[in-house]
């Protein structure tokens, strides 16, 4: 059977993430299933909700200081023992029920690395910049690697392990996302896509993401494709 290792990166995150690890534990697979979660440093009360858990298929990772997404999803992989990754974001807007979805395409052997596409049919729930800026990076990701995506910024890339194996990741920040499809196209690894629910959450939500880091997104695409 095969092992699931879902790899969450949290941050300030103590109204969502006990739902999230609901959503997942409801979730039906024939995987056996481990979590991972890499608190960044949380202030808000998450990192007591996360001391207080007892689950043996859970594993914590508590950083001293914060460096952000990428650097804990990379700690994260580090700790992973399934033969598939699955990367979770603590803020429910995708949802664990897709899951059966994403993974399909991996069972069935048609493809090593899938993504939940947010805007396969198009702009859906997203603010206009949003949409925007993710379209820019993603077309850029498309010229430069020939390839045709429409989501290089989501959450959800799913993948086997070994696909990562030998990769060196640079980025700490929110430009993981980035540099991570680079570097899985640089190896001429097709990335499969599959539609995803999508639910976005502003400002005053929590949602962190800054204009900034649509820069050092682009600048990691860059960086990758003249390597």
């Amino acid at each position: 059977m095969y092992k699931l290792s879902i790899v969450i990166a949290v941050y300030n995150e103590k109204d969502n993430l006990l739902r999230v690890l609901e959503k997942i534990r409801q979730v039906n697979l024939p995987l056996q299933k481990e979590i991972i979660i890499i608190d960044g440093c949380s202030t808000d009360g998450t990192r007591d909700i996360l001391s207080s858990m007892e689950d043996e298929n859970t594993k914590l990772i508590f950083e001293t200081k914060r460096k952000g997404k990428g650097y804990a999803l990379r700690l994260g992989f580090a700790q992973a023992t399934g033969d598939i990754i699955i990367i979770q974001d603590a803020d429910l807007e995708v949802d664990p029920f897709d899951y059966p979805l994403l993974l399909r395409p991996i069972l069935e052997e048609r493809s090593d690395v899938v993504y939940g596409s947010r805007f396969f049919w198009g702009k859906g729930k997203a603010s206009l910049i949003n949409y925007l800026g993710n379209r820019f990076l993603t077309h850029t990701a498309n010229f430069l690697f020939r390839t045709q995506l429409t989501d290089i910024e989501t959450c959800y890339k799913v993948f086997r392990t070994n696909v990562i194996k030998n990769m060196e990741f640079m980025c700490n920040g929110f430009d993981f996302d980035a540099e991570f499809t680079a570097r899985i196209l640089k190896k001429d690894i097709k990335i499969l896509e599959v539609p995803i629910s999508y639910a976005p959450r502003n400002k005053k939500e929590g949602k962190k993401l800054h204009w900034t880091a649509g820069i050092h997104s682009l600048l990691a695409i860059a960086r990758c494709r003249i390597e």
